[in-house]
């Protein structure tokens, strides 16, 4: 391996983010090696990257962090076209008598709006917009979970909807992904949404993760589960092989849209 020559703090934390970018993960002691410094100040630039949320550390290295995640109407602007055809891919699994789970998230708003109009099934949500999206639905069953509203995300969380979706055995869970890794699995960046999204998990026979193709190969500090416990991953035509054979390789059904 060349080694560097020795850099600025800024060259070297541009250079550990380019490698990010360009290969998907870092490696600490690699990185010692080549750049001919010590652990302690790698991982002391990995700290401050993380701390700008430029990236995200994980254990003996980084990997490229999902992008901070606005508020809902914001990401409503963002990537609308992806998202319309992965929702629209998305609603081609429903089937008339399931009960289906619902996330929050702009994406699966979008399959709220694309379900059938002969479709006869429950939809269970704690998506506020969802719901509201499927209230003029003719043939739908449309159960809200209430709990407190967490405004940025506008979904509802706590104990209250997680002890709820506890008494439903899913069919199917549509689930908005703010980041997913083959390694490291599905991420999200807040601690109460974590828990709504794993009690959905835990409740479906199949779980079909929402992603547009940004946000593959990322990660974010809060684990819902592994890559493998999806059975679709549902992406839009711009996401290339190279990223998606990896969860080919788990046995997920890597739909692109």
């Amino acid at each position: 391996m060349q080694k560097q020559t020795s850099l600025m703090k800024e060259e070297r934390q541009a250079l550990l983010l380019e490698t990010l970018r360009r290969e998907g993960k870092l490696l600490a002691s690699e990185w010692s090696e080549r750049l001919n410094i010590s652990e302690d100040t790698i991982r002391r630039d990995l700290r401050e990257l993380a701390q700008q949320q430029k990236l995200q550390r994980v254990h003996r290295g980084a990997l490229p962090r999902s992008s901070s995640v606005p508020a809902f109407a914001t990401r409503e602007q963002h990537a609308p076209a992806a998202k319309r055809a992965i929702a629209r891919a998305a609603a081609k699994l429903v089937q008339d008598g399931q009960v289906i789970f619902v996330d929050g998230g702009t994406t699966t708003q979008q399959l709220a709006s694309l379900l059938p109009d002969n479709l006869r099934a429950t939809v269970v949500t704690n998506s506020p917009a969802a719901a509201i999206a499927l209230a003029a639905h003719p043939a739908l069953e449309v159960i809200l979970l209430g709990g407190r509203l967490h405004k940025q995300a506008q979904v509802t969380v706590g104990a209250a909807v997680v002890d709820a979706l506890r008494t439903f055995h899913a069919d199917i869970c549509f689930l908005g992904v703010c980041s997913v890794h083959p390694e490291f699995g599905l991420g999200i960046d807040d601690f109460e949404e974590a828990h709504v999204k794993r009690a959905m998990i835990a409740s479906s026979a199949e779980v079909a993760g929402l992603v547009i193709a940004e946000n593959l190969g990322t990660a974010l500090p809060y684990v819902l589960a592994p890559a493998k416990a999806l059975t679709y991953l549902i992406t839009d035509a711009t996401a290339d092989d190279a990223k998606l054979r990896p969860y080919r390789e788990l046995g997920v059904t890597v739909v692109q849209a």
